[in-house]
Parts: C-alpha cells; sequence; structure tokens
C-alpha cells in the first residue's frame, strides 16, 4: 500500500431509484469529499441481477440506468462507477462510465472479465473485480491473471502507440474485498487478505458495506440483512491491515432504501467517518516494518 496516490473511494447508493436521490446523494457526496486526498467515484447500479427474490427492486436497466448516470457527472463533474453483467454491457457502459465494476458472484466468468479488462483499456477505464465470498484470498490471483492476460495481449497488438509513459499504472486494475463465506448467512473478513493479493501486484479496496451482510437474513429470507453496527469497527481495521481502498455504499434515509438498506451507512455521516479511515492509513504507512527477510521463514 502506497499513500502516494489520493485513496480511492466508491460510494453511492446500492441502485438508481431514481434521478433525484442520483442528485441529493452525489451532491452531497461532493460536498462532504471534495477538500479530503481521495478520488471519488460516484457508484450506484442500473440493474440489480442477483437480488435475492424474483420480486426485489432491480433499478432502470442498463439504457435509462446509463443516461442518469451521465446526468450525475453533467451536474457534479463527479467520475462514475457502475456494475455490468454479460459481456455485452462492457463496452456501451465503458463509454460512460469511469469504472467498470464486475460482481462479486461473477468475478470467476472469464468471458465477463476478458470484456470488461477489453472495454476498459480501450476507453482508458479502470476495472474493479469484487472477489466472491466463495474464494480465498489467494485464489484472487486467478482473477489477476486473467486480468494481465488481457493486458498484455492488448499492448501486443497496438505496437508503437504504448510507451512506459502512455500506459496506465497498476491502479487501472483493482480487486474489492467483501469477506468470505462462515457458514449460513454470515460473512467474515480475513484482514491478511489484503496483504495476500496486494503481492499479485494489484490494489486491494474494501467493500466496507457487503461484509457487513447477513445474506437471506431478513423479511423471511426474501431479501439480505445486515449488522450496520460492525460496518465502522471492520472498515478500520481493514485499513489498518492495509487496504488502499474503500467501497462503500451510502443512503441519506437507509430504512427506505430499496436495495440493501440493512447495510448502507448514513450519507451524512461519510466525510467524517472517511477523514477517520485517511487517518489510519496515513499512520500504519509511516510505521516502520520491523519483521523482514529471513525474520519472516
Amino acid at each position: 500500500m502506497s499513500t502516494k496516490h489520493p485513496m480511492t473511494v466508491i460510494a453511492g447508493p446500492c441502485v438508481i431509484e431514481d434521478e433525484g436521490l442520483l442528485t441529493e446523494v452525489s451532491q452531497e457526496l461532493k460536498r462532504q469529499l471534495s477538500s479530503l486526498p481521495v478520488k471519488l467515484y460516484f457508484k450506484a447500479s442500473f440493474d440489480k441481477a442477483n437480488r435475492t427474490s424474483i420480486d426485489g427492486f432491480r433499478g432502470p436497466g442498463m439504457h435509462e440506468g446509463l443516461k442518469l448516470l451521465a446526468r450525475v457527472r453533467e451536474k457534479t463533474g463527479l467520475p462514475l462507477c457502475t456494475d455490468f453483467h454479460t459481456p455485452e454491457q462492457a463496452r456501451p457502459v465503458a463509454e460512460i462510465v469511469d469504472f467498470l465494476q464486475i460482481p462479486a458472484f461473477l468475478c470467476r466468468q472469464t468471458d465477463l472479465i476478458v470484456a470488461g479488462a477489453e472495454a476498459a483499456l480501450k476507453h482508458g477505464r479502470r476495472l474493479n473485480v469484487k472477489k466472491g465470498q466463495f474464494l480465498a484470498p489467494w485464489d484472487a490471483k486467478n482473477i489477476v491473471e486473467k486480468v494481465r492476460a488481457v493486458e498484455e495481449r492488448f499492448y501486443r497488438n497496438e505496437p508503437g502507440k504504448w510507451t512506459a509513459t502512455t500506459k496506465p499504472s497498476n491502479e487501472w486494475f483493482c480487486i474489492t474485498e467483501r469477506g468470505s463465506s462462515f457458514g449460513y448467512n454470515a460473512l467474515i473478513v480475513d484482514m491478511t487478505s489484503f496483504q495476500t493479493i496486494q503481492k499479485f501486484g494489484v490494489p486491494v479496496i474494501y467493500d466496507a458495506t457487503h461484509s457487513i451482510q447477513t445474506p437471506g437474513a431478513a423479511g423471511g429470507g426474501k431479501s439480505t440483512g445486515g449488522k450496520r453496527e460492525n460496518l465502522e469497527t471492520l472498515a478500520r481495521a481493514a485499513f489498518a491491515a492495509g487496504a488502499d481502498g474503500l467501497f462503500m455504499e451510502c443512503h441519506p434515509r437507509p430504512k427506505e432504501a430499496k436495495s440493501d438498506g440493512p447495510n448502507a451507512f448514513y450519507l451524512e455521516h461519510v466525510g467524517a467517518f472517511i477523514k477517520q479511515l485517511l487517518a489510519i492509513r496515513e499512520l500504519t504507512t509511516s510505521q516502520p516494518k520491523l519483521l523482514t527477510g529471513d525474520m519472516l521463514t
């Protein structure tokens, strides 16, 4: 982990509910975070394709959702992040958003990873792959290798176009940690996972809201619950453990949210909380490492 680059922060409501909510949240995030050393991406999903129940609210769909996200950029100037779910969606999403995101349940889909990496590289975007809770941290190596294979082929097919100064840094591609399955309806975050995944040469973002999910444990098994009371403790621990960035869904009225309300952080407190995490990040990176070399073997 390094503090040379501003901390990546991906924040916003879980799903696009309506344009009014997008405007409210994006403008408030910009107000709270514009003075902080972070790279803020406004996030909202145009389709929650993995809702627990068939009756769950999914969002407006890709066509309308991308139009609404584009209007957020017009109003606020904020870069955008959203999920895509099929290889065919990668190109149109990359034409609009700055950070393409592959949902955790799809992180092993090779065609999806290839399409996302190709679209991100072609359009100069970033790619975030959320590690599924069914994967061990060291299994993220296979995701990284798939993306690097695409990157290598992309540059090989563009002779003379890319130099050491024009190629994107390793910051363009991230893995997000959201915990691992721990029996039924529970996730647990292994704090050593950040260092494990970083050894593959990729920044690791901590997902503060999905890590506290209790999948299928609310509404009679028809929706996902959450333990919001654990969010602050786990996020602080993640940055002490070396996380490079933060993913955190937020909402001005979490009890009214149409998706993942039990996990959402209160919008009004986002800026204050990120200041805490920045302080932890700075303290952690300023400390000398005591065990090195053969002391670790």
